[in-house]
């Protein structure tokens, strides 16, 4: 496998295959997401945009592939019952997390 082509009777190509149809499907997901905004103007709106797109694509997005249920799991996360709620959830975990680390590494 050279990046994400498939050599026919390759071995790790055939390995790999279903990684690569996630990896699609993802890019695809993405790639439909901002094509409202027709680009960025800026590396940090890219980096910004990006970041909650994970966020939401790991965290709070559901996946047919796994009965519904989001990649990861936050149990905290399963008593909020509306979307917005989980959102302000996840951002507090977010500034706890770095201002531990901050103080941390002081």
């Amino acid at each position: 496998m050279i990046g994400l082509q498939n050599k026919p009777g390759d071995e790790v190509s055939k390995e790999y295959r279903p990684l690569k149809n996630v990896i699609e499907r993802v890019n695809r997901a993405y790639k439909t997401n901002i094509r409202h905004f027709f680009g960025f103007g800026s590396m940090a709106g890219a980096e910004s945009f990006t970041t909650l797109f994970v966020t939401f694509f790991n965290f709070l997005k559901p996946h047919s592939a796994l009965d519904s249920n989001v990649p990861v799991i936050i149990d905290d996360l399963s008593d909020a019952q509306i979307m917005p709620t989980r959102w302000v959830k996840l951002i507090k975990y977010a500034q706890e997390f770095a201002i531990s680390h901050t103080v941390q590494s002081v």
